[in-house]
């Protein structure tokens, strides 16, 4: 028998369930979770929900749930290559699409944009949903109505916020000063913004878009959007972002990284920047020729480069 021991919205009782496989039990806990759990919170997810859609990370985690991926990996993940992260996440976990290019990078700079994700989904306004979310925000105290600013509110140091705008302007260069001095950090959207010319004003924020339009919308209508979640599954280009992932910014797009192979990732990057330049100084000895470096090592040529790591510790 499997046994779910209760949490907070299960009013501290024990389930016994028949034994199910992982797919069916984790619809069942959903089902119970949404129908004990009152969703008053904009986010839609709760703590719990969040864990479980990130249950692969077994680290420390914020209060809402999110993975909290280590600042001195985040510190570390700034050397690493699109190339050397995508090939990590595809061998260890089979993640193919993980990384987005074709985006327009603003105030670049030879630093890459690294950060822990937080994910906001915005979709065009209705106004009989509108008016929901806005009960909402209201009943929740948060400030104002533009609900672009009750995601910036959320954000904490190393946080980067990857919101998907469905194609519209997300903000322009006063939104974008708090969001700075909330997150020392960046922003990426699945969308637009305004007020380039203030924004590149801005040392250190930096950020990847679809497009920069002069308006507060975009597409040329008179549209607005609405909030529909914060901290949910958000998607991005052809990839599914979760809120805790790693976002890896490269001259060639974004990468993605799902926070259980963050320590992976820098650790097979910094083992091949150091295998590059252990050959570069065997070359240049002559102690080894190119065609001997430039294939699968022999067993002696690693035991004379596991020999001169070992050195540098």
């Amino acid at each position: 028998m499997l046994m779910l021991h209760q949490n907070r919205f299960l009013k501290n009782k024990v389930f016994r369930l028949p034994k199910l496989n992982h797919k069916v039990f984790i619809g069942l806990f959903l089902a119970v979770a949404f129908l004990c759990e009152s969703f008053a919170q904009i986010n839609m997810y709760t703590s719990e929900q969040r864990i479980l859609f990130t249950s692969a990370w077994e680290g420390e985690r914020f209060e809402d749930g999110r993975p909290k991926v280590p600042d001195s990996i985040l510190q570390r993940m700034k050397n690493v290559t699109a190339e050397e992260a995508w090939s990590v996440i595809y061998r260890e976990g089979d993640f193919k699409d993980h990384f987005e290019g074709d985006w327009k990078e603003f105030n670049a700079s030879p630093d890459r944009l690294v950060g822990r994700v937080v994910t906001a989904l915005f979709l065009p306004t209705r106004p009989d949903v509108r008016a929901v979310v806005d009960a909402q925000g209201k009943a929740e105290e948060r400030s104002g109505t533009g609900h672009n600013s009750w995601v910036i509110d959320t954000l904490q140091p190393g946080d980067v916020l990857v919101v998907d705008m469905s194609g519209y302007n997300f903000l322009g260069d006063r939104l974008a000063n708090a969001i700075y001095g909330r997150s020392q950090n960046g922003i990426v959207i699945e969308g637009g913004l305004r007020d380039l010319s203030g924004i590149q004003e801005i040392e250190g924020f930096k950020g990847y878009v679809r497009r920069f339009h002069p308006s507060a919308i975009t597409r040329g209508g008179v549209r607005n959007t609405m909030l529909m979640g914060m901290n949910v599954p958000i998607r991005i280009g052809d990839t599914t972002v979760m809120p805790g992932d790693i976002v890896l910014g490269d001259p060639e797009g974004l990468m993605f990284i799902p926070p259980q192979l963050a320590e992976k990732v820098v650790e097979s990057s910094e083992d091949v920047r150091q295998r590059d330049y252990w050959s570069a100084l065997m070359l240049k000895k002559g102690t080894y020729t190119p065609g001997q470096l430039d294939t699968t090592w022999t067993d002696e040529i690693e035991a004379d480069f596991a020999k001169w790591a070992e050195q540098q510790k």
